[in-house]
């Protein structure tokens, strides 16, 4: 079950580091469990209402250890980069959300080497603006995950199917706007396409209505 658990796990990992997209989205928890000495994906992804909507995010994630009233801002995402924020998770912490674009709805990321310091509660916010008709409108999502971390991983069947089914839903909805830009590119390509007819018409029709004009004129 470990090895088709690695194999299964290997292979979305490897289909999400390709081109980085989203669509089609569905909210997924995160997992709440870590084994010590191991990578834990920390999961968070806010959905936008309306696909077609443009939009720009940052992401920001939070801590607050067990015992402590503050949360410490640990990490930051500004497409295209990332920033570790705190030196407890220095070199540990990888973005693992949207890629390749600043509509960030993807804002999930790993933590190598789990200890258990990681104990505890992380915030994540999105900061999104949203590009609409009348104006611009920022909105804040916030999700809240309590991390517990274990010495030896102890889930059942059904905690490791929804672990599986978590990653397999992030990659479906990176794929999903791959077939969501190209559908933006052929239609803008179109337009353009439609722009130029138009104009090589008009010019054509300019010839015409100057060669009407010249029919009744005779060089002597």
């Amino acid at each position: 079950m470990a090895h088709l658990k690695v194999s299964l796990l290997g292979f979305v990992m490897l289909l999400l580091h390709g081109p980085q997209v989203q669509a089609g989205c569905a909210e997924v928890d995160s997992m709440t469990e870590a084994v010590a000495g191991e990578s834990f994906l920390l999961g968070c992804i806010s959905c936008k209402k309306r696909e077609e909507v443009l939009a720009s995010t940052t992401v920001d994630w939070f801590f607050k250890p067990n015992g402590q009233d503050n949360f410490d801002q640990i990490f930051h995402y500004e497409y295209p980069v990332p920033f570790i924020l705190h030196d407890d998770f220095e070199d540990r912490l990888e973005w693992q959300g949207t890629m390749g674009t600043s509509d960030v709805q993807i804002g999930a990321i790993f933590i190598h080497n789990v200890t258990f310091n990681d104990t505890g509660t992380y915030r994540c916010n999105f900061e999104r603006l949203l590009y609409l008709p009348y104006g611009d409108q920022p909105v804040t999502v916030t999700k809240v995950v309590e991390l517990s971390v274990v010495a030896v991983g102890n889930r059942e069947m059904t905690a490791v199917i929804s672990e599986i089914m978590m990653y397999v839903t992030v990659v479906l909805l990176q794929l999903w706007m791959i077939a969501v830009l190209f559908y933006c590119y052929k239609k803008i390509s179109a337009e353009s396409e439609a722009r130029e007819a138009r104009k090589a018409l008009k010019a054509l029709n300019k010839v015409m209505d100057t060669k009407d004009t010249c029919d009744g004129v005779h060089l002597e």
